[in-house]
């Protein structure tokens, strides 16, 4: 059997990674799908925030990447309409997969491009739609969203969603009629080996948080919420500073707290490291205003330690399980109340949430149904 042959628009593909979970979601599709579907991926040459590309990258002609894929990775004065036009042309492609809403090259050009043909679309929204990430520029969005519309970009496309909720997003701001498919995010491909141990005394807690420092990820709403904390607290940060201006009220909010609390700010660290800082934690805190996924949630239930997260995300019913607390962000005193809890847990109690996230971990590796679903969403 043929496999399918996709074109797939994402704004970074590997080997950059500070964007997040979008490239995380793609490079897992690829890694996990690889031996099945044909993928071409169409990219920027440069990493999230960066002024330039790698001196040794090719661009503008595709290149094998190391899962059998072919990656295009554009440079800025090579991306026009006559050159994506040339890219939807090169061969029939079973599927065109575009990654995100809202980037002007590898959304709005290969919908604008598309409009009015038969060939097969397909856009994964990636969280974009949720309700904490449409309050961000509400009107900006809301505007873009109507003249996709209007303009017909968004007619006979297909929309992956990752989870119910999503489904009902896409329904809200796109179509009640939208056809939706639902397809979960596929992790990375890890290895369910037995949580490293770690010390635990009460009095003493040890977080981290490995995500971009923006508002969609809330790192300002953690912070403050360690300012009426007793004891030995310590809060790692990995990630990129996207906006400058938050980064200084998280800053400030650091600045204010007690001596006893910790905040440190470690920037990006790359992937084959994340598992190596969270072993290192009791606890990931990160209270995002949404997520479709959560690529590091996954990675710290696999490493064994608990979430403390926020109810918008697919992790549900954590404490049920003893694998964490998913709470509401309305109710900030709750987190309060979680964090002063896992500071005077001891060893014994703190090994219970340790095994129940790992066992969570586990189960999620376990089931294939996010594999064969995503293999069903490009198969004609």
């Amino acid at each position: 059997m043929k496999k399918p042959t996709v074109l797939a628009f994402i704004d970074w593909y590997k080997p950059f990674f500070k964007a997040g979970g979008p490239v995380r979601s793609m490079v897992n599709l690829v890694d996990h799908l690889h031996d099945q579907v044909d993928f071409h991926i169409v990219a920027g040459d440069r990493d999230y925030t960066a002024a330039a590309p790698p001196a040794d990258l090719p661009k503008d002609q595709w290149v094998a990447g190391d899962q059998g894929e072919r990656v295009w990775y554009a440079s800025p004065g090579a991306r026009t309409l006559k050159q994506w036009r040339a890219l939807l042309e090169d061969q029939p492609w079973d599927a065109v997969y575009i990654n995100g809403l809202y980037s002007k090259w590898s959304t709005m050009a290969p919908l604008w491009l598309l409009r009015r043909t038969k060939q097969r679309r397909i856009v994964a929204v990636r969280g974009m739609l949720a309700r904490g990430p449409m309050k961000q520029g509400a009107a900006k969005k809301r505007a873009y969203l109507l003249a996709m519309k209007t303009a017909g970009c968004f007619r006979g496309v297909e929309f992956q969603a990752t989870n119910a909720e999503e489904a009902d997003d896409i329904r809200r701001w796109i179509s009640r009629d939208a056809k939706v498919h639902l397809v979960p995010n596929l992790g990375r491909r890890l290895d369910a080996t037995a949580p490293a141990p770690i010390a635990k005394r009460p009095g003493e807690l040890r977080l981290v948080s490995v995500g971009r420092i923006a508002p969609e990820k809330n790192t300002l709403f953690a912070i403050l919420r360690l300012h009426g904390l007793k004891g030995d607290v310590r809060f790692d940060l990995y990630g990129t500073v996207y906006d400058q201006g938050y980064w200084q009220r998280c800053r400030e909010a650091i600045a204010q707290l007690p001596p006893n609390v910790k905040v440190t700010w470690h920037d990006h660290i790359e992937e084959q490291h994340v598992r190596g800082v969270i072993e290192q934690a009791h606890a990931v805190f990160m209270p995002s205003v949404g997520e479709n996924f959560g690529h590091t949630m996954l990675e710290a239930l696999v490493a064994g330690r608990p979430l403390l997260i926020s109810d918008r995300t697919p992790w549900k019913d954590l404490e049920a399980k003893h694998a964490g607390w998913d709470l509401a962000l309305e109710e900030p005193e709750r987190f309060e109340e979680v964090l002063t809890g896992m500071l005077g847990m001891d060893g014994a109690a703190h090994a219970v949430w340790v095994e129940g996230a790992s066992a969570l971990g586990k189960r999620y590796l376990a089931d294939a149904t996010g594999v064969e679903r995503s293999l069903a969403l490009f198969t004609p």
